[in-house]
């Protein structure tokens, strides 16, 4: 069985005529990374409320490890299951320390407090930032505060974390540690990772790419698969990877490029 179950969804939005999600289909299998791309209004981030019971379908169903998403007495099961990180981490952060922070979910599952202590310093060992349990955190950057956000949901131990434009605030180094710590957090610790972004190049190590637009799933494939469809792309409203653009023009000039993800392997290919 799949970890989450997304059946036949539409999505209507009270004070719309328009519905954000129509007749969408998806499976999640449980260690998976998953993107899902579109520009602004393709619904997105819709889908991804639905995966944690911030929304309930207008019609089909969202099951999680089996839970249906429409029965109430199922929402804090899920909400267990699955942990969302937005787009700004300053609306996730609650305390006056990190570690006060990262504690806030484990504290109220009523756990002891020898068991909190562990998953806090186990937590944020894994997101690298170990050593800063007493540092407040308003005096940290942008990455390390959505660092600190997304430790604070694995101190929840959850199957899957999904997350929201997660970049959309940050520079780029800022951008460089969140996306590390993504990619640890899925391919080292076995987590589902649901990545929802429109920067193309944040997709690269997923394992499959979820296009969508005009709330409706327009494609679901591997990376390699998808950047090659520009015209799908465009039509998604999405800019094509600079490398693999370049690549694309240097083919029709005759050279001999092989299918590239990103600059690094577009310099070894041109190399």
């Amino acid at each position: 069985m799949s970890l989450i179950e997304i059946k036949d969804v539409d999505f209507l939005y009270r004070e719309q005529e328009d519905k954000a999600l129509s007749g969408v289909n998806l499976s999640i299998e449980k260690g998976e990374f998953i993107s899902i791309i579109g520009s602004n209004g393709s619904g997105k981030s819709t889908l991804a409320k639905l995966l944690n019971v911030l929304l309930v379908p207008t019609e089909g169903q969202v099951f999680v490890d089996g839970f249906n998403s429409s029965d109430p007495e199922n929402v804090w099961k899920i909400r267990q299951k699955v942990g969302m990180v937005f787009q700004n981490p300053d609306n996730q952060l609650v305390a006056t320390t990190v570690e006060d922070d990262v504690a806030f979910g484990p504290e109220n599952l009523a756990l002891p407090s020898d068991q909190i202590r562990e998953r806090v310093d186990k937590s944020l060992e894994m997101v690298g930032m170990g050593g800063y349990q007493s540092h407040p955190p308003h005096e940290l950057s942008g990455g390390q505060k959505q660092r600190i956000a997304i430790a604070g949901i694995i101190a929840m131990l959850p199957d899957c974390i999904v997350l929201d434009e997660p970049t959309a605030m940050l520079d780029p180094m800022g951008r460089k540690e969140v996306l590390k710590t993504i990619k640890y957090l899925n391919e080292e610790e076995g987590i589902t990772v649901i990545l929802i972004t429109h920067f193309m190049e944040e997709t690269i190590f997923s394992d499959r790419i979820v296009v969508m637009n005009g709330g409706e799933i327009k494609d679901i494939d591997k990376p390699s698969k998808i950047f090659q469809n520009i015209d799908l792309i465009k039509s998604a409203g999405l800019d094509v990877p600079v490398a693999v653009q370049l690549a694309n023009e240097l083919r029709s000039s005759g050279l001999q490029i092989p299918e590239v993800m990103d600059i690094e392997e577009l310099v070894t290919a041109l190399c």
